[in-house]
């Protein structure tokens, strides 16, 4: 059964899992900190590995806090947009026709009706987000689940404050948060592979370690994360 832990004022979420060493993450955007462990490890055992590594933890959260975070959205004309990795300028276009979005080279075209609240323009827009992810995560996922030879059944794409994605194993199916949209595809491909290895038992395909497969998730998501929010 899955726990959770304190030290140091510093709460940790600790997952049991069929593998053999312990493993330390921290999480943005808000710092999470998780240790995945045997599933037959001790409690103190958990806690005396994690007083260990506190500096480190937090080290690492006080890099996740300090970086920049993007100000309110209000839709604006020239108002600068994040779409898969890359920074766009918001053109906004008043007119009769219906609302409409398209992407170009250096710009992210909003066609609104006239006199169009700020409220209307960001739900224009987040269905279009969710109909952009949802293009690029299905044939991720699906790939990811043929090789790991597990079957995937439905995803979902939501809002998510704390995590970037979840899986249900049971039920077969993924969650995602809307927000991968303004990464870098490569982004999408580290959770989309994370979450899917959550249908395993045993994180093992083709050869692969779960400690090897965790750190390339881990520190490769974080990393790149990381440089998306300092440009």
């Amino acid at each position: 059964m899955d726990t959770a832990i304190s030290v140091s004022g510093v709460p940790i979420d600790v997952v049991f899992k069929d593998i053999k060493n312990l493993h330390l993450s921290v999480h943005p955007p808000t710092g999470r900190v998780r240790i995945s462990a045997p599933r037959r490890m001790g409690r103190e055992n958990i806690r005396l590995f994690a007083i260990s590594k506190i500096g480190w933890i937090k080290k690492h959260q006080g890099k996740i806090q300090s970086q920049k975070r993007e100000p309110p959205r209000e839709y604006l004309e020239r108002e600068s947009h994040r779409i898969w990795g890359r920074r766009y300028l918001l053109r906004l276009k008043e007119g009769t026709g219906k609302p409409e979005v398209s992407l170009g080279h250096r710009y992210l075209d909003l066609s609104m009706p006239r006199g169009s609240t700020a409220d209307h323009r960001e739900e224009v827009l987040l269905d279009w987000y969710r109909a952009e992810l949802r293009a690029k995560a299905g044939p991720v996922l699906q790939t990811w689940a043929d090789r790991l030879d597990v079957d995937l059944r439905r995803f979902y794409i939501q809002r998510m404050k704390t995590k970037w994605g979840s899986s249900n194993p049971t039920q077969r199916t993924v969650r995602l948060n809307l927000d991968l949209v303004k990464f870098a595809p490569e982004c999408l491909n580290y959770v989309a592979l994370h979450e899917i290895t959550h249908f395993r038992d045993i994180w093992c395909a083709q050869g692969w370690h779960q400690s090897s497969i965790a750190r390339i998730i881990e520190g490769g998501f974080q990393m790149r994360v990381a440089s998306m929010r300092r440009a």
